[in-house]
C-alpha cells in the first residue's frame, strides 16, 4: 500500500500531524495571544513573589545580623562590668592596705603596734561594711545552718544543746547573700 501511493508511513504520519499545524499557522494571533497573556502574567506574579521572598530574606538577614550584634554588645557588656565592678570594693580596701604597709615599716613597742594593728582592723571592718558586707554573729547563737557550718559538736552542760559555743571563722554576708558560713563548735547538752 505505502509503495502504490509513494508514500512512506512516516510521511503519512507526518502529514497527520501537520494540519494541526498547519490549522495553527492559519489563526495565529488568537494562540499566540493567548499563550503569551498566560505566560506573561504567571511570569510577572512569579517575579513579584520572587521580589517579596528576596524582600523578606534580606529583613530575616539583617534582623539575624542586629540580633547577633546585640548579643555581642550585651555580653561585652557584661564581660566589662564583671570585670571592673570590683573597682569600688577595691578601693575600699586600699586604705586598710596602707595602713598595713605603714605599720610593717615602723618600728614600734609591742603594745603600740597592737594598738595600730587594731585601728587597721576597725578600719578594715568600716571598709566592708561600706560595701555591705556584714559579719554572721555565732558564739551564743542557736545554730542555723544556713548561716553557720558546725565543725564539732561539744558534749557540756554549760550552754543550751544546738547552741554555738565557739567561733572558729567568722562568716560573712554580702547584703543578704551568704559569702561564707561561719565555722562553729556547737553544744551537745545530753540533758535537756
Amino acid at each position: 500500500m505505502a509503495k502504490g501511493n509513494g508514500k512512506s508511513q512516516a510521511q503519512e504520519f507526518d502529514m497527520e500531524h501537520e494540519l494541526p499545524a498547519g490549522e495553527n499557522e492559519e489563526n495565529p494571533q488568537p494562540a499566540a495571544s493567548g499563550e503569551a497573556a498566560a505566560p506573561s502574567g504567571a511570569e510577572a506574579e512569579l517575579q513579584k513573589v520572587k521580589a517579596e521572598r528576596d524582600a523578606l530574606l534580606d529583613r530575616l538577614a539583617r534582623s539575624q545580623a542586629e540580633f547577633e550584634n546585640a548579643r555581642r554588645r550585651a555580653a561585652k557588656e557584661q564581660q566589662e562590668h564583671r570585670d571592673y565592678a570590683m573597682s569600688d570594693a577595691i578601693k575600699a580596701l586600699l586604705p586598710a592596705l596602707d595602713s598595713f604597709e605603714r605599720a610593717l615599716h615602723s618600728k614600734s613597742e609591742g603594745a603600740e603596734f597592737r594598738n595600730g594593728v587594731e585601728l587597721i582592723y576597725k578600719q578594715l571592718q568600716d571598709s566592708l561594711s561600706k560595701i555591705g558586707v556584714r559579719p554572721i554573729p555565732a558564739k551564743g547563737e542557736p545554730f542555723d545552718p544556713r548561716f553557720h557550718e558546725a565543725i564539732e559538736m561539744v558534749e557540756t552542760q554549760d550552754a543550751p544543746d544546738h547552741q554555738v559555743i565557739e567561733e572558729l571563722q567568722r562568716g560573712y554576708k554580702l547584703k543578704d547573700r551568704l559569702l561564707r558560713p561561719a565555722m562553729v563548735k556547737v553544744a551537745k547538752n545530753s540533758g535537756e
